[in-house]
């Protein structure tokens, strides 16, 4: 290694000596105490298991439908504290895990979900003034970032697309003078805005507004309680928890990478470790160095890919690039800290910012997403129609899970629904196969997504035949 290449790593290096192994949200003084266990039995109406954002907007969907409904929720540990509080805080009104991936997988439909997708937005965003959850919502939008020559092109390729389809409003191609007069990169050579399409928000403090939002509803909701099974009793169903049960008329299951108390479920989705660096506060020279005026997300074009964005204390939140499968999918803490990938992700963090040199990470911390084979939820019931569950969201489950929220209660009702008659909804995705399988597929396609970041974008055989298959992935 050359002497200036030496230096700039242990700068790199040095900038984590200060960062503490834990979610920068999750580090707050202002957490709410854990509401006590659950002890002996209880009966509801409706159980939700899960206290992330799928389960806190399911139960509070449902008083809000029904206030007479009486609704119970349990969390295994503390309400937010695994993605719902890990996240970005990235909230999209995509439910299909962007655009590009709905065009592919749903085209006859894309319209009515690109609208229910904007309606879902709005409405989290009118939750969020209705119940004064204070998390920081910016609707500022986002912008995809070109780094690479073929890159540049592909935005402007897909611009094209979208105007075909009349579906870019909203949605502005930005050259280089443009995208750099947006943020100040000199990795930056195009940018795709949309304006209207993402809010940022403090993930943690959402979760914990929507839990006191339950609560001021009716919801009665127990931390520290984790279901240990599910099964028919009587007319409804009964769980188990360590120290007593629950009887309810019908059951929400809200518990996404965490086994599925409904067994076949469980071979739909495996866990994918992501990791994320949350820097110091920025000084006011600092911020002007780089512009960022406008607060927008940004994610980068590669396959291998970055997203980041402004906290509202001005620091800078990095993640994404390394996607770790462990062996088994077993979703264990070990995971949840990974100091080789924090190094690679500041070395790109000041490729991208070299005006921030001397920056430091006060924060860093992994998390495991939920992932499916077609990477955006997917949604059924059991046991005769008493029990539903939504998972499967992907890294994109911040605004989805409220449209997902809807969806569980409409199957659980019964009720035909424009959501419940949408083919996303009715049909499910490809299983993943036993291991060594899915260990063995999985690498082979990170490997040949990284190759292809490399080598102009161009997909080798076996991304190709994932694509015919319908489990290609490119984003």
């Amino acid at each position: 290694m050359a002497p200036s290449a030496m230096t700039r790593g242990n700068q790199w290096t040095t900038s984590l000596a200060d960062a503490q192994p834990v979610s920068y949200w999750l580090d707050d003084p202002g957490k709410p105490r854990p509401e006590p266990a659950l002890t002996g039995s209880d009966t509801c109406d409706l159980l939700v298991v899960g206290g992330g954002y799928s389960g806190l907007w399911t139960a509070l969907i449902a008083k809000e439908r029904d206030p007479g409904r009486d609704v119970v929720l349990v969390e295994g540990r503390e309400v937010g504290w695994a993605a719902s509080g890990r996240n970005g805080g990235f909230c999209a009104a995509s439910l299909t895990h962007g655009l590009s991936n709905g065009l592919t997988r749903w085209l006859d439909e894309i319209r009515k979900l690109e609208e229910l997708g904007a309606r879902n937005l709005d409405e989290i965003e009118a939750a969020v003034a209705r119940y004064s959850i204070d998390c920081d919502f910016e609707r500022t939008g986002e912008i995809d970032v070109a780094t690479e020559p073929h890159q540049a092109a592909e935005l402007r390729d897909w611009h094209q697309e979208l105007e075909r389809e009349g579906l870019a409003e909203g949605v502005e191609l930005l050259d280089t003078e443009a995208v750099r007069e947006q943020v100040a990169s000199p990795t930056f050579l195009a940018g795709l805005y949309d304006r209207r399409g993402v809010a940022m928000l403090h993930p943690a403090k959402l979760a914990w507004g929507l839990k006191r939002a339950c609560l001021r509803l009716g919801v009665r909701v127990y931390e520290n309680t984790p279901a240990l099974d599910l099964k028919p009793s009587g007319a409804g169903m009964a769980v188990r928890t360590p120290y007593g049960a629950i009887g309810a008329r019908r059951v929400a299951l809200g518990t996404n990478i965490f086994p599925n108390l409904v067994r076949r479920v469980r071979s739909y989705t495996v866990p994918v470790y992501d990791y994320a660096l949350m820097t110091e506060p920025l000084s006011d020279d600092q911020l002007a160095s780089i512009g960022w005026k406008n607060r927008q997300g940004l994610g980068d074009s590669a396959n291998q890919f970055h997203y980041f964005r402004l906290s509202a204390d001005n620091r800078i939140l990095w993640g994404g690039y390394d996607a770790i499968y462990p062996y088994g999918g077993r979703v264990r803490a070990e995971h949840d800290d990974r100091p080789e990938t924090y190094a690679k992700l500041a070395g790109h963090f000041f490729t991208c910012f070299p005006q921030l040199e001397g920056v430091r990470f006060s924060h860093a911390w992994g998390g495991a997403i939920d992932t499916c084979s077609r990477f955006s939820a997917f949604f059924g019931t059991a046991h005769q129609g008493k029990v539903a569950y939504a998972a499967g969201y992907t890294g994109l489950g911040v605004g989805a899970t409220r449209f997902g929220a809807d969806v569980m209660l409409d199957l659980l009702a019964g009720e035909r629904t424009e959501r419940t008659e949408l083919e996303m909804v009715r049909k499910k995705p490809l299983p993943f196969p036993p291991e060594p399988f899915a260990w063995t597929g999985i690498a082979l396609t990170k490997w040949s997504l990284a190759r292809a970041d490399t080598h102009g974008g161009r997909r080798n055989l076996w991304l190709k035949t994932m694509d015919r298959l319908g489990l290609g992935f490119d984003s």
